[in-house]
């Protein structure tokens, strides 16, 4: 996402959770699904462009300094 490409991603385990609505999110088990969703980000560039701004975006949350912030926090509340 931070580098400018459109994603795909399995709607399970914890990628919704780091996808969010700036991918696409398809069965991982659906072969069709995901050949679908490939020629659509091929074929429609205002998809392609969308998804890209999106996730450039949704990306920028994801900072070592927050993680590290986010992890002191947790480990405060446990002591």
């Amino acid at each position: 996402m931070a580098a400018g490409t459109p994603v795909l991603a399995a709607n399970t385990g914890a990628l919704p959770e780091v996808v969010g609505d700036a991918g696409m999110l398809l069965p991982p088990d659906d072969v069709e699904a995901w050949a679908t969703a490939m020629a659509q980000i091929n074929d429609d560039h205002g998809l392609r462009r969308s998804l890209v701004e999106r996730g450039q975006t949704w990306s920028e949350r994801f900072t070592w300094a927050t993680t590290a912030s986010q992890t002191a926090a947790v480990y405060r509340a446990c002591l």
